[in-house]
């Protein structure tokens, strides 16, 4: 039982670790970055589908993405969902590829993303926390029922504790990086 509980909380934090690198994989630097636009759909043949399936996403230079369509058809398509994203860019197309341009960021736009970092950091550590809080009571239930002892529960609320300082510091150090991966030029 108290392995158990550990093993829960251990899987639990690391999705959140997880999700937090993919939240800060698509969070925007100045350079190029195929994630930025995992998020984008595109309308094709009637129906709301993601980028990536509808084409290939490379880097062409630090500050050009070039989106490559499976279909010519839908190069229109593509470069109108990636102009509505919202992601500030400015997509233009020859008829055969889509070109994003990656333009340098303003002061402000940099705060504005080292917030929204900062935020993805604080919604995993809440994540963390609550599988702590799940591994705390599940153990404390098992005391009660009698399958552990009050020195096992002991034990595992420690070990708990510790694996929840341990992914609460990686979480702050994915954070401090990208945050450090933004502000600079």
């Amino acid at each position: 039982m108290l392995n158990d509980a550990i093993e829960l909380a251990t899987s639990a934090m690391d999705k959140a670790l997880e999700r937090l690198r993919k939240e800060l994989a698509r969070v925007r630097t100045g350079r190029a970055n195929p994630a930025m636009l995992d998020d984008i759909r595109v309308d094709s043949y009637g129906s709301s589908v993601p980028l990536n399936q509808v084409a290939t996403v490379s880097v062409a230079d630090a500050r050009l993405l070039v989106i490559k369509p499976f279909d010519r058809n839908s190069v229109g398509a593509i470069e109108k969902a990636v102009g509505s994203a919202g992601l500030g860019l400015n997509p233009n197309n020859d008829g055969v590829v889509v070109r994003v341009p990656i333009p340098p960021l303003t002061g402000e736009r940099r705060k504005e993303l080292v917030k929204q970092a900062k935020d993805h950091g604080e919604e995993a550590k809440i994540a963390i926390r609550q599988a702590r809080r799940e591994a705390n009571e599940m153990l404390k239930d098992a005391e009660k029922d009698g399958d552990i002892s009050e020195d096992d529960l002991k034990k595992g609320l420690d070990v708990v504790q510790t694996k929840t300082n341990d992914f609460t510091k990686k979480a702050e150090e994915l954070v401090a990086a990208k945050e450090a991966e933004i502000t600079k030029d």
